[in-house]
């Protein structure tokens, strides 16, 4: 006679069937947003739109500031509608928008659809990983968001994939259409995904949130007192206060140069591979590797960050980035080539991580969050910088100097976060916002 199952054995596998959902929204999301970078030596070499280079450089920017505009109202949002209905709505907008892209006949049309993907993109993953907080099964909320954190990157490398099976032989509207298929998954998530428990909290239904919390087998979030606008302002002006000004303004100095080098990168490295000399079909393959490289970086890097300190491994992991991008600058042997782009993509994204870390670690706990936040957004002006600047370069005919740009854009972040890593720290420690703060990347 067979038994049926412990409650504590159903609930863990209905909590990974939530952290799984949460996975896939994630590598929809990083297939739309690696999918430009993937294409767009090909838009460029058949001159689709009459694109040009400091064009195609504008059009990876209009993502970026969708994405910032994405991540500066996902928060308030997700407070009225819930997380649950965000992510949905989340997934179905950058989805759409990729049908708008795939049928645009104009620069500003597929402008248009690249923006209202970034909306989507920049709402998603800071939401999907408070998701994966409040279900992750006890104990084991770090790893499952370092988990989740690797479906960006293999949504990168699904898109060189799809770059290199379906451009040449379809063209560059079947890539987008692909990027249209995760509307399918929207109602998946209807049926499936539960709401936030801590939405559910915050809202006042506590007994739903205790009953999802039971079937779950996860730990029911504690009830925290919202903060005012007043508080919120207080908190921002307390990042100014006695001298934590230089403080402040060198962590946001640092992520700029940090999400200006990630974005920056992520848009233009099959395009300045194409200007080093390699075909085609190498530059995709470096796309692979070296996603492959910032999945192994989400995993080592905290790793390394505990034993050796955020700050520390932040710096030297931006100078690391920094010489692994500017040797992309040097025509190699493709085995070299290869190793060099899989190394800099280990240390790359997760370098910008650790400042994350790094402020998280040296705020005081009532104001590590909006440190934490507010990092995050000034970073994101150079994650809009980024595309702009390889294109720009590109249109002045100095494409070989894109990678030294970037590489210099890692030295500095390496600059101000060690500058910011010598000075005397507030006290603070690393409590629950810790295992939130990829969200802000």
């Amino acid at each position: 006679m067979s038994s049926s199952p412990s409650p504590t054995a159903r609930g863990s596998r209905l909590a990974l069937l939530v952290v799984g959902l949460c996975w896939l929204a994630v590598l929809f999301d990083g297939l739309d947003m690696f999918i430009y970078g993937s294409v767009l030596p090909h838009l460029l070499e058949t001159k689709t739109f009459g694109l040009t280079p400091d064009q195609a450089g504008d059009l990876g920017s209009y993502a970026t500031f969708g994405m910032l505009v994405g991540a500066l109202t996902a928060g308030t949002v997700a407070d009225r509608i819930g997380r649950r209905k965000l992510m949905i709505g989340c997934v179905t907008l950058f989805s759409l928008a990729s049908g708008i892209c795939a049928v645009s006949g104009s620069v500003a049309v597929f402008g248009l659809g690249r923006t209202l993907a970034g909306v989507g993109l920049g709402g998603l993953l800071p939401t999907a990983i408070s998701m994966v907080s409040d279900y992750a099964p006890r104990g084991r909320g770090a790893i499952v968001i370092g988990l989740l954190m690797t479906a960006h990157h293999a949504g990168g490398i699904l898109s060189a994939y799809v770059a290199k099976w379906l451009v040449e032989p379809v063209g560059w509207r079947a890539a987008f259409w692909v990027c249209v298929a995760p509307l399918l998954f929207a109602p998946v998530l209807v049926k499936l995904l539960p709401e936030s428990l801590s939405f559910l909290r915050a809202k006042g239904r506590d007994e739903e949130a205790a009953a999802l919390a039971a079937r779950y087998d996860v730990e029911l979030p504690a009830t925290s007192g919202r903060k005012t606008a007043a508080d919120r302002w207080d908190a921002l002006l307390g990042l100014f206060r006695g001298g934590e000004w230089v403080q402040t303004l060198l962590y946001w100095l640092a992520s700029f140069g940090g999400l200006l080098l990630v974005y920056g990168v992520a848009t233009w490295l099959p395009t300045l591979m194409r200007t080093e000399g390699y075909e085609l079909t190498n530059a995709l393959t470096f796309v692979v590797v070296f996603n492959l490289g910032g999945i192994v970086g989400m995993l080592v890097a905290g790793r390394a960050a505990d034993r050796f300190g955020a700050p520390r491994i932040s710096a030297i992991w931006f100078a690391l980035t920094a010489a692994g991008v500017y040797l992309l600058s040097v025509h190699m042997s493709m085995g070299v080539t290869t190793l060099v782009v899989f190394l800099t993509g280990v240390f790359l994204n997760s370098a910008q991580t650790m400042i994350y870390a790094t402020v998280s670690i040296r705020s005081t706990p009532d104001n590590r969050a909006t440190a934490v936040g507010w990092t995050s957004g000034m970073g994101r002006f150079g994650a809009v910088f980024g595309p702009w600047l390889g294109g720009q370069l590109l249109a002045a005919g100095n494409g070989e100097w894109g990678f030294t740009a970037f590489a210099l854009a890692g030295l500095s972040s390496m600059v101000f976060i060690g500058i910011a890593a010598l000075r005397t720290p507030r006290t603070g420690t690393p409590n629950d916002t810790e295992q939130k703060l990829v969200a802000a990347h």
